[in-house]
């Protein structure tokens, strides 16, 4: 290796803005001479760092034009394969790298055809391409560390797990399949080691004229590392290193490990031929923030060296303007942060940046922002797959796919861009109207458009609107019922059905699909992956339809939108990596946990540690390392505010290693950070907390007599008496509950088939004993009556069998009654005009079955399918609904049925199973139970009739009904609450 030239290697300490020492710098080189300044070559890590220099530059000019140096991020990606001449002038003669939908696209084939060839259960597309997204990694990785698979055998003797020996197998998909596949092409990672060592050499043999500076770098990368070798052996060449400890001891610096935050500088020097007291701070300012560095490496000071600690110096000053917020969850976390980054926005021209790798974080604290109508800058972007046209094709696919599910329509059929050639205000109302029209609502109907057309049959106006939902996504839907199709055809329709979708009356679909910078996004990952598909041809087999919507969403993970414009100039979230090269006034590092920031050393998912470390891959922990250094070159901001959550999701939460290990220097010195962290904790609390509560009192409307209701059935009786609240909000409001959305087949809904099946059959039977085959003709009957709900196959399957087992029991007790029965009277209707003092009152019922016994008594029968009163709750008038009947029959309210008294008053508990069902009595004595039940009606009725009387929610609690429609309505919650705090 070429000897770094003298004085070519300098730093910038972490308590300076790294782009603008630079920028600084670079000014004071061209000495006022703007074509000088432009002959410069300034190669940074990434394109977001070459905009960091820029603006770096038009600060420092206070925004007059310049004429800037070259900036190029050092690993070019897929977007700067035009733009090859500006690395090398004379342009480099290689192939161009496959593109990375097209690679993943291939890994996934072949995943697929391993699993397929090995038995057993193969992986699914969408798992496949998971698989590949690993495999891509490991490729990756391994072209990164240009290191060999040619001796991958050996890393699993025959001594190792079956199971290493099996992964080494599955390997070969990248060590054998994949070089085949390449024609010609290369990988990306390997495109960039190629461009930096093409360059390199180049400028060994060719010294430019002109200063090439590379700055930013640890030099990770080995082809980095040599590039930055190269650069640092020319005349004109220049290394800028970022944070370079020059004060840590020696002792400490020879010991380094891979999770020390100065390992990769220390080994980046190793190559550079460069010692570390050779190397030169670039800026000639102070660094103001010495001490403050000086804690944080005492406390991330290597282990083997860690007894200095018995001497340690004094700090002043070091953590000024450095505080600290535990926050008890990520919610009030994200919460004080956002209330940092507004503060910060009251002084002017104060910056302020929020530094995590959490991106769930990132994206609380920028909706916590908005509440202040604030869009903060996230250099991360947002995903693809969450924008509102990324939304769109999703919720597209997995309607198809799922057969137009209620839940699937509703979640399309209300999105935004949903409009099918419609205004899309008439479209959305259309959907509203599909689901309160008892069609989406309740068992879900049949599968398929034609499934909810029938459910709709008697809406023109739906059917209508289904018809030309149809006909936008008719070849989709076709596709999707096919048995295998073509990737590549079903990408097509479903990105046609989506335009066809999305059009309105006044804009067709494409132009309001593919419009704003995320449909741009996902026009260009649509058309990447088409051409990825094309260029692939047949290699991509055929696949089942139903795996298309995950094996889409796979493929469209990762893929992210980033705004132009619109974003606050002066907030921004970054990476760790975005923030090693800038400050901002106010750094909030968030997110400090172990698992997060340091993310976890998890384990290879192809090879272990001593696998890894055999093959010449990098153990996990230099990842930390890197992360270290980056956490290190944010604690040196102007202002630091460090943040952690003591639980997520519910689970304890151990604080980063840094932490920890400040705290304990900071213990031993007597330390403190500036600020508590309640302030914020405290703020964020009262933004959403009222200055006062107001009470929530039970409600107790009044209504005026003459709006009460004037007649009520049997059992609207029990809850008048239970809850009238629920009375007041059915009749006087007039307020129905919806049935859920998809719901499962409810006991409401197995009640009333039950009901009407044994109705039909009582009345083909109505006098005469009962046939030998009484049970099969009751299943007859019964198949009939549940034929109907076939187009909601969720009651066939829940209730059906509980019928049969319900046949049996009945006709076996139907056929021991009938000796005793002289008539039988089904589903019949009956009412009792009373007298209030408010004037007449009609009580209404409609008896299950009524049987006119040989005694001349009656029998009252009601069918349950759920659990039946028992006795007391009748006998204490809570289950009026048996003696309310008795009292209409006695005085002859029932159509057909003379005046009798009641003798028997019997519940039938239909409730299937291997019993079957069973008779309970509702009391011993029928008369006295009427006649209680009338008292106990007419003095309801008379209190009712008071204007003063109020409809009270749940007078009784521990009588209140076990459900009610209307308890949100009655704000239950609340009250109840708050009077338990009251200790009421």
């Amino acid at each position: 290796m070429t000897g770094t030239a003298a004085g070519s290697v300098f730093t910038i300490a972490p308590g300076q803005a790294f782009v603008d020492v630079l920028a600084d710098h670079l000014l004071r080189q061209a000495d006022g001479d703007p074509l000088r300044l432009a002959e410069a070559v300034v190669l940074l890590p990434n394109r977001r760092a070459c905009r960091a220099l820029k603006e770096a530059f038009l600060r420092l000019s206070g925004g007059k034009p310049l004429l800037l140096p070259r900036l190029k991020p050092l690993e070019p990606d897929q977007d700067d394969v035009a733009d090859l001449d500006l690395l090398s002038p004379d342009g480099l003669d290689l192939p161009p790298p496959i593109p990375p939908i097209e690679r993943h696209l291939i890994l996934t084939r072949l995943v697929l055809q391993m699993g397929a060839g090995r038995g057993g259960l193969p992986p699914s597309p969408d798992q496949a391409a998971r698989l590949a997204r690993e495999l891509g990694d490991l490729l990756d990785s391994v072209q990164i560390e240009e290191v060999s698979f040619a001796h991958l055998d050996a890393l699993a003797p025959d001594d190792y797990a079956a199971h290493w020996q099996i992964t080494i197998d599955f390997l070969k998909i990248v060590t054998a399949h994949w070089p085949a596949l390449l024609g010609g092409r290369i990988d990306h990672q390997d495109w960039v080691n190629r461009i930096l060592d093409a360059q390199a050499e180049r400028w060994r043999a060719q010294p430019p004229d002109h200063p090439v500076i590379v700055a930013g770098s640890t030099g990770s990368r080995p082809a980095t590392a040599r590039l930055m070798a190269a650069i640092a052996a020319l005349p004109t060449g220049m290394v800028v290193l970022p944070g370079l400890d020059l004060h840590m001891d020696e002792a400490s610096w020879q010991c380094l490990d891979d999770s020390h935050p100065q390992y990769a500088l220390k080994h980046l020097l190793a190559r550079l031929d460069a010692p570390r007291r050779a190397v030169a701070e670039l800026s000639t300012k102070p660094d103001l923030r010495a001490a403050r560095s000086a804690l944080l490496a005492e406390a991330l000071r290597p282990a083997a060296t860690c007894e200095a600690w018995r001497h340690l110096r004094d700090f002043p000053q070091a953590l000024t303007d450095v505080s600290l917020i535990d926050a008890p969850t990520p919610r009030e976390e994200a919460g004080a942060i956002a209330l940092a980054l507004r503060q910060a926005l009251e002084v002017d021209e104060q910056t302020a940046a929020l530094v995590t790798p959490d991106r769930d974080l990132a994206r609380r604290v920028a909706a916590e922002l908005e509440r202040w109508d604030i869009a903060i800058d996230d250099s991360a972007g947002r995903p693809l797959a969450l924008t509102e046209p990324g939304a769109f094709v999703r919720l597209l696919a997995t309607a198809v796919a799922e057969e137009f599910t209620p839940h699937a329509v509703l979640a399309l059929a209300k999105h935004p861009l949903a409009a099918a050639g419609l205004d899309p205000a008439r479209f959305r109302a259309l959907a509203r109207r599909l689901e309160t029209a008892k069609i989406l609502r309740g068992p879900r109907p049949a599968a398929g458009i034609g499934g909810l057309r029938a459910a709709c049959a008697r809406d023109p106006a739906l059917i209508q609107w289904l018809d030309s939902l149809e006909a936008a996504l008719a070849p989709f839907i076709s596709l999707m019922k096919a048995e295998t199709v073509a990737l590549a055809d079903l990408l097509r329709a479903h990105m046609e059905a989506a335009e066809a979708l999305a059009a309105d009356h006044l804009i067709p679909g494409a132009a309001r699909l593919w419009r704003g910078e995320a449909g741009e996004a996902l026009g260009r990952f649509a058309g990447d992956l088409a051409e990825a598909l094309a260029a692939i041809g047949p290699m991509f087999a055929l696949l089942p339809p139903r795996f298309y919507p995950a094996l889409f969403d796979e493929l469209l993970s990762g893929k992210v939108v980033r705004p132009i414009w619109g974003r606050h100039p002066r907030l921004f979230i970054w990476g760790p990596m975005e923030a090693r090269l800038q400050h901002a006034d106010l750094m909030v590092l968030a997110g400090l946990n172990e698992g997060t920031w340091p993310a976890k050393a998890d384990a290879d998912p192809w090879m272990s540690r001593p696998m890894r470390k055999a093959f010449g891959l990098p153990s996990p922990e230099r990842r930390i390392g890197q992360m270290a250094h980056d956490f290190a070159q944010g604690f040196a901001a102007p202002r630091v505010l460090l943040s952690r959550a003591a639980r997520v999701e519910g689970t304890p939460t151990v604080p980063s290693r840094w932490l920890m290990r400040l705290d304990a220097v900071m213990t031993a010195r007597h330390l403190a950070f500036a600020q508590a962290e309640w302030e914020w904790l405290a703020w964020h609390a009262l933004l959403d907390r009222p200055d006062q509560r107001a009470r929530i009192d039970r409600p107790a409307p009044r209504p005026p007599v003459a709006a009460r209701p004037r007649r009520l059935s049997v059992t609207e009786v029990e809850t008048w008496m239970r809850d009238p609240y629920g009375i007041y909000a059915k009749h006087i409001l007039g307020l129905r509950a919806l049935d859920p959305i998809d719901a499962d087949p409810g006991a409401a809904d197995y009640g009333s088939l039950v009901h009407k099946a044994v109705e039909k059959f009582l009345d083909a039977y109505p006098h005469q004993n009962l046939p030998d085959d009484a049970e099969a003709k009751l299943l007859a009957v019964g198949e009939d009556v549940f034929a109907q709900a076939l187009e909601r196959p969720g009651v066939w399957a829940f209730w059906w069998p509980r019928f049969r087992a319900v046949a049996r029991w009945l006709a076996s007790h139907e056929q021991q009654r009938r000796r005793d029965i002289a008539a039988i009277h089904t589903e019949i209707n009956g009412e009792l005009e009373m007298e209030g003092p408010a004037g007449s009152f009609l009580l209404q019922a409609r008896a299950d079955r009524i049987d006119e016994l040989k005694d001349g008594t009656l029998a009252l029968i009601d069918y349950k399918t759920g659990q039946p009163p028992s006795p007391k709750e009748v006998a204490a008038g809570y289950a009026p609904q048996l003696p309310l009947e008795a009292a209409i029959a006695r005085f002859g309210g029932f159509a057909g049925i003379a005046p009798a008294a009641v003798s028997q008053m019997l519940y039938w508990r239909l409730m299937g199973g291997v019993q079957g069902g069973e008779e309970k009595s509702a009391g011993p004595d029928p008369q006295r139970l009427t006649d209680e039940a009338l008292d106990g009606l007419y003095g309801l009725i008379a209190a009712f009739d008071d204007p003063n009387t109020p409809y009270e929610a749940r007078p009784h609690p521990d009588r209140a009904p076990k459900y009610s429609d209307y308890l949100h309505l009655a704000r239950v919650k609340e009250w109840a609450a708050a009077g338990e705090e009251d200790g009421e």
